[in-house]
């Protein structure tokens, strides 16, 4: 994967999702730099449609395994949350993540703070310790774990809100032009 094309990568996966299986496997390559930008771009279509990742559910908690690159790090703990995980694996990836907020890098550790918040959501064990996680990292992290501290506290302490019913597009203008 040529450097700078990850943007375009993601895109391509977003219209094309079963080409996701090849960035995938570019996750394993020998070059660190081609592996780092394949998980860019799995992180960015992601982003936009988390389902992309769930028929890769085991090759990206494998990957978590033995993942040393620092930019490989951050977006495996940013994507692994997206996946719907059982409780086990929410469990596994946790026990991975934990570790890498120690890592030398800011961005792995804010990364993986923003991974653990989002595992509580198939493991509601972890919310305890992630809330206190996020408790101290919000007041004595660098100011990105800081700042992105803050907002996860947001997030996981605030009431669950009902979802309002949703009316169609034709109800809606329907009333308007009553």
């Amino acid at each position: 994967m040529a450097k700078g094309r990850a943007p375009d990568v993601a895109r391509l996966m977003l219209m094309q999702p079963r080409d996701a299986r090849h960035v995938i496997e570019l996750l394993w390559d020998e070059d660190a730099g081609v592996a780092n930008r394949a998980a860019d771009a799995l992180e960015r279509a992601s982003h936009l449609k988390p389902k992309l990742l769930q028929p890769w559910k085991d090759a990206l908690l494998s990957r978590m395994a033995d993942a040393s690159e620092n930019k490989l790090r951050w977006n495996l703990a940013l994507m692994i949350p997206r996946v719907k995980l059982t409780v086990a694996e929410g469990d596994w990836a946790a026990a991975v993540l934990w570790p890498w907020l120690e890592d030398k890098s800011s961005i792995v550790k804010t990364a993986s703070m923003h991974g653990l918040a989002g595992l509580t959501r198939w493991t509601p064990v972890l919310i305890p310790a992630v809330l206190d996680m996020l408790r101290i990292l919000s007041r004595s992290g660098t100011p990105a774990m800081r700042a992105r501290g803050r907002i996860l506290l947001k997030k996981l302490e605030a009431p669950e809100k009902p979802e309002k019913p949703r009316m169609s597009a034709l109800i809606r203008r329907g009333q308007r032009d009553q």
